[in-house]
C-alpha cells in the first residue's frame, strides 16, 4: 500500500532505487518542551467531517479511529484503518531518526513530529504528504496524526526551482545548478563508492559573438546562443552513448558554456569532447535568414576528484581558456601545471614589485665594456638583480616586463640611475690615477613618457658629481627608431647635456642606419645573434658558420663609423670572436670572454689592469 519515502529531486519523483531513503530534516522535528494542551472540547463532529486527513492514535501506536479524509487519501475505508499500526500507514519506521522522534511523541517526551513522506496509492500513483503527530489532551491518552497532501505544492516548488536553476535563453542549466552539480561530484562519497574518481571540464567561450550581438542585436544574439546550446547538447549526447553518464552542458553566463564530465576516463576523453564541440560550433548558423559564423576557444581540465575543489577546478579552467584565446583562438588547450606555475609566479612577482623597491630588495651588478684595441676597461653596464625573499636572485628578464606593465619601471629606473652614477663616481674617486670609466644604464620607453627623464638625469649628475660624458643611456632599437615628439626631444636634450645615447640590441628591429643620422645617438650595440656567428676556433667549425654574419657585421660597423658612431659587440665569448671583431674595426666588446656581471668591488680590482681578459680569468663559458 505504501512506498517508502526518498529525498528525490524537486524536478520530479525520485527513482525507484532510492525509495528506501526517508525525507526528513532537522528543522521539521520539534524538540521543544511539551506545552500544556488547551482544555478538552467536543471535537468528534469536527474530526469526522474535517477535510484534513486525521487519525487518533493511542500510546502504543495503534489507530483508534480515522476520518473519511484519511481513508480517501490512503485509498481505503475508515473502518479498515482502525486497529492498524499508524507508523506503517505513513512510513514512520523507514529511518531511525524519524522512528525515534515518533516514539518520543507517543511517550509524551516530545511535543510534535513533522516530516515529509512519499506514499504509494493503491491505484499505483505516488503521493507526497506531510505527516504531523501531536499529543492529545491528557485525558484522551493518545496523539493526533494528521496527513496533508502536498503534491501540488511540491510540483510548484519543482517548477520554480527549474526556473531558478535554468537559463531562460538556452534552457540549459545555469551557473547555480552547474556549481551545485560540480560540488556534489567532488564530494568524497560521490567518487569513492563508484566510478573512476576523476573529473573533467571543458570551459568554452565563443569567439566573435560580441561583434554579432552588437551589430545584429540581442534578439539575434540570443537565438545564436540557443542554437549553440543545441549543438553542444548533441555533442554531449553523442559522447555519452558509450559511457555511463552524459556530460552536463551548462551556460555560465554571456557566451560562456561548460561541459562537465563526471567519472572521466582521462584526458583523451576530454580532448575528444573538446574537438567535437569545436567542430559543432564552427559550422555556420542560419539565424533569421542570415548566415552567421563563430568559433570557440576551450580550456580543458582533467584531474583526480580527490583534493580538488570547485574553485580550484574553475580557476584552472579559466586560466586554460585564457591560454587558448592568447594562442590564437578557435582551439582547445589542455591545462599545463608548469605553465600555470609560471603564471602564478608572475602574479606573485607583480604583486610584490612596488613594495620591493621601498624595501631595498634590488641590487646592481656590472659587466665590463672592454676596448678591442687595448683590452682595457673603458666602461661598465649596470645590470639590476632582484634579491627576492622567496625566489632568490632574479635577473631582469623575470621582472622588467612586469615593471613596464604596471608603471613601477619609473621609480625602479630612477633608483638604478642614481645607484649606478653614485658607484661610477666612487670608482673615480677611489682610483684618481686611472682614466675614469663610464657607466651604461638601460632606459625603458615608459620612463621617457611617464617621467621627466631629463630632469632626473640632471638632478642625479648634480647630486653625485659624475660628469655627463661618463653616463651612457641605452634604449632598444625599436624604442628609438621612428621616435618623434617627446621621445626625440628628450634624447636631444640629454645629448646636448653631454650624456651619451646608445642603441641596444641593434640589428633586431628597423636597422635603418640612414635614420640614425638624424638621431642624437653616439653608440651602437650589436645584438649578440650576429656575434655568435663568429664563434669558431677551427676550420671545421668555420665551415658550418654563416658567412653572411661576418659580412653584415662588417658593413654595419663601417656605416656606423661613417656616421660618427662607435660600435660595441655584445655576447663576445671566445678569443676567436674578439679577434675577428677587432679585425673588422669593432670598438668595444662585452661578454663572458672578459667577465660575467660582477659586484662593484670586482670592478675596482679590474681598474688599471692592462689585460681585462687575462685578469678576469673567466674565458669561455
Amino acid at each position: 500500500m505504501r512506498e517508502r519515502a526518498v529525498s528525490g529531486t524537486p524536478e520530479g519523483p525520485a527513482p525507484a532505487a532510492d525509495l528506501d531513503r526517508p525525507v526528513v530534516t532537522e528543522s521539521e522535528i520539534d524538540t521543544s518542551p511539551r506545552t500544556e494542551p488547551p482544555s478538552r472540547q467536543p471535537y468528534r463532529s469536527v474530526f469526522t467531517s474535517a477535510p484534513l486527513a486525521m487519525a487518533v492514535v493511542d500510546r502504543e501506536g495503534t489507530v483508534v479511529s480515522a476520518n473519511d479524509a484519511l481513508a480517501a487519501l490512503l485509498g481505503t475505508g475508515p473502518d479498515g484503518l482502525a486497529g492498524s499500526v499508524a507508523a506503517d500507514l505513513v512510513d514512520l519506521t523507514s529511518d531511525a531518526r524519524t522512528w525515534h522522534a515518533y516514539r518520543e511523541v507517543l511517550r509524551g517526551r516530545q511535543s510534535r513530529l513533522r516530516c515529509t513522506r512519499r506514499l504509494k496509492h493503491p491505484d499505483g500513483h505516488s503521493l507526497w504528504v506531510q505527516v504531523t503527530v501531536t499529543p492529545l489532551p491528557a485525558e484522551d491518552s493518545g496523539v493526533l496524526l494528521s496527513v496533508a497532501d502536498i503534491g501540488a505544492r511540491r510540483e510548484l516548488q519543482a517548477r520554480l526551482r527549474h526556473l531558478q536553476m535554468h537559463d531562460p535563453v538556452t534552457r540549459l542549466p545555469n551557473r547555480t545548478l552547474f556549481f551545485e552539480r560540480l560540488s556534489a561530484a567532488l564530494e568524497a562519497e560521490s567518487y569513492e563508492q563508484s566510478g573512476t574518481g576523476r573529473i573533467g571540464l571543458c570551459y568554452l567561450d565563443l569567439d566573435g559573438f560580441k561583434a554579432i550581438n552588437d551589430t545584429l542585436g540581442h534578439r539575434i544574439g540570443d537565438r545564436l546562443l540557443a542554437a549553440v546550446a543545441e549543438r553542444l547538447m548533441r555533442c554531449a549526447d553523442e559522447a555519452g552513448h558509450s559511457r555511463t553518464s552524459i556530460p552536463l552542458v551548462a551556460r555560465l553566463g554571456g557566451d560562456e558554456f561548460a561541459l562537465l564530465v563526471e567519472d572521466s576516463t582521462g584526458t583523451e576523453q576530454l580532448a575528444e569532447l573538446a574537438e567535437s564541440a569545436l567542430r559543432a560550433v564552427q559550422d555556420p548558423f542560419d539565424i533569421a535568414g542570415q548566415r552567421l559564423s563563430v568559433s570557440a576557444s576551450i580550456g580543458v581540465v582533467e584531474r583526480h576528484a580527490a583534493g580538488t575543489t570547485p574553485t580550484a577546478l574553475m580557476q584552472a579552467a579559466d586560466t586554460t581558456l585564457y591560454w587558448a584565446k592568447a594562442d590564437g583562438k578557435a582551439r582547445w588547450t589542455l591545462f599545463d601545471p608548469e605553465r600555470n606555475a609560471h603564471r602564478m609566479t608572475r602574479q606573485a612577482l607583480a604583486s610584490t614589485l612596488r613594495p620591493a623597491i621601498d624595501r631595498g630588495e634590488f641590487q646592481l651588478e656590472y659587466q665590463p665594456l672592454v676596448g678591442m684595441e687595448d683590452d682595457r676597461l673603458h666602461g661598465v653596464e649596470a645590470l639590476i638583480r632582484w634579491n627576492h625573499p622567496q625566489f632568490g636572485i632574479l635577473t631582469p628578464n623575470r621582472f622588467i616586463g612586469l615593471a613596464e606593465e604596471d608603471g613601477s619601471i619609473v621609480p625602479l629606473g630612477r633608483w638604478v640611475l642614481r645607484t649606478a652614477c653614485r658607484q661610477a663616481r666612487r670608482w673615480q674617486l677611489d682610483h684618481p690615477d686611472e682614466p675614469p670609466i663610464f657607466v651604461s644604464v638601460n632606459v625603458a620607453v615608459r620612463q621617457v613618457w611617464d617621467s621627466d627623464l631629463v630632469a632626473d638625469v640632471a638632478e642625479t649628475l648634480a647630486e653625485t658629481g659624475l660628469a655627463p660624458h661618463l653616463l651612457q643611456l641605452e634604449l632598444t632599437e625599436s624604442a628609438v627608431m621612428g621616435s618623434a615628439g617627446r621621445p626625440l626631444q628628450t634624447l636631444k636634450a640629454l645629448s646636448d647635456m653631454g650624456v651619451r645615447i646608445a642603441i641596444d640590441d641593434f640589428g633586431t628591429g628597423y636597422s635603418n642606419l640612414a635614420y640614425l643620422s638624424r638621431l642624437p645617438v653616439s653608440v651602437l650595440k650589436l645584438d649578440g645573434s650576429f656575434v655568435r656567428g663568429f664563434q669558431y676556433d677551427d676550420r671545421e667549425a668555420a665551415a658550418r658558420a654563416n658567412p653572411a654574419d661576418a659580412v653584415v657585421v662588417e658593413a654595419m660597423i663601417q656605416l656606423a663609423h661613417r656616421l660618427g658612431l662607435t660600435v660595441t659587440a655584445e655576447c663576445v665569448e671566445t678569443s676567436a670572436q674578439a679577434t675577428r671583431l677587432r679585425s673588422i674595426g669593432c670598438d668595444t666588446g662585452q661578454g663572458w670572454l672578459y667577465s660575467r656581471p660582477v659586484p662593484p668591488d670586482r670592478i675596482s680590482e679590474l681598474l688599471g689592469t692592462p689585460d681585462v681578459q687575462a685578469e678576469a680569468g673567466v674565458g669561455n663559458p
